[in-house]
């Protein structure tokens, strides 16, 4: 099982130092603006994560170095950071990672500047770079991100979508920020744009696998591992493929009326009867098959260090359901 760790390890001496520059870029742009919106930003960024989308900027640029990188990857996990702001105020989420989100704390019209704060720090940093390539590359995912969100929204409490559907909104919410992390980190090593094309798609579908084991974790996993209730993405509407799939097998899950599910006890009951029809398990079947097939995106030629590290995310994408 590859961890974060085995993965910088992998890519190269140079990613620990990059890493803490990253981790405390981030933590200075939070808290630069001041006020109470400093706060709240402050605190999101400190609740951390993997950071799997920097980490994926630093080793696309093929062992480069420089600010102009710490400020790719700074600028990609702002934009992700302020995606789950943003996404809170819009689900009325009270936990994310464990802890109180920013609207539980503060309420909407503060989440909703913190989350404004935090894309507004991404772009200003990216545009250090000087480069209108990598700042197109992440407006393009941003924009993805707004219309994943709204397909969501549109789809709240339907049961009737289909996988396609589903698969099109992971895309937009999840893998098109891979994606981008992969092709501005590429672009800003001084990659060839083929190069950083192949990489994005590389990025795009471990995104995709990453965002289906999501969701089975939401069926599977204890509060204690993924920082929220069990069955919370059946509690506020959003239909996940375990329940398609589970509907195929289990005539009681497909006259389910998602709306009566009105209490965790009820989620928790409901993720029992998908759990029982094997859906997670071809969920994660699924899953392992977008992963090998990313693996083979990877460009001809890449140095061997950064292929295995490469390969080693994407290992690291599956781990987290075993």
């Amino acid at each position: 099982m590859s961890t974060v760790p085995d993965v910088v390890a992998a890519g190269g001496a140079h990613l620990p130092a990059l890493l803490e520059r990253v981790e405390a870029r981030l933590a200075w742009l939070a808290a630069d603006h001041g006020g109470p919106l400093a706060g709240h930003a402050e605190a999101t960024i400190a609740a951390g994560g993997k950071r799997l989308r920097p980490l994926l900027v630093l080793l696309a640029a093929g062992g480069a170095d420089g600010d102009g990188l710490v400020r790719a990857a700074t600028a990609v996990e702002l934009v992700h950071s302020a995606s789950l702001v943003h996404d809170d105020v819009l689900d009325g989420a009270d936990l994310r990672r464990g802890t109180p989100t920013v609207v539980a704390r503060a309420g909407r019209p503060m989440a909703t500047a913190t989350g404004d704060l935090l894309f507004a720090r991404a772009f200003a940093e990216l545009v250090g770079n000087g480069r209108i390539d990598e700042v197109r590359v992440l407006s393009d995912a941003s924009s993805a991100l707004a219309a994943g969100e709204l397909l969501q929204r549109a789809d709240a409490w339907d049961v009737t979508i289909g996988v396609d559907r589903y698969l099109l909104r992971c895309e937009l919410k999840t893998a098109r920020l891979f994606e981008a992390a992969c092709r501005v980190g590429a672009l800003e090593g001084g990659g060839a744009d083929a190069v950083a094309a192949r990489l994005g798609e590389f990025g795009r579908r471990i995104g995709l696998a990453f965002q289906l084991l999501d969701d089975v974790l939401d069926v599977s996993g204890p509060t204690e591992r993924t920082g929220k209730p069990r069955g919370t993405d059946l509690l506020d509407g959003t239909v996940t493929l375990p329940l398609l799939l589970a509907r195929e097998h289990d005539p009681r899950l497909a006259a389910l009326q998602p709306r009566s599910v009105t209490t965790p006890a009820a989620a928790a009951e409901v993720c029992d009867r998908v759990a029982a029809t094997g859906a997670l398990e071809e969920a994660r079947a699924r899953a392992l098959a977008i992963v090998a097939d990313a693996k083979l995106r990877l460009p001809t030629g890449l140095p061997a260090a950064q292929r295995r590290a490469m390969e080693l995310i994407a290992d690291g994408v599956v781990a987290r359901y075993a």
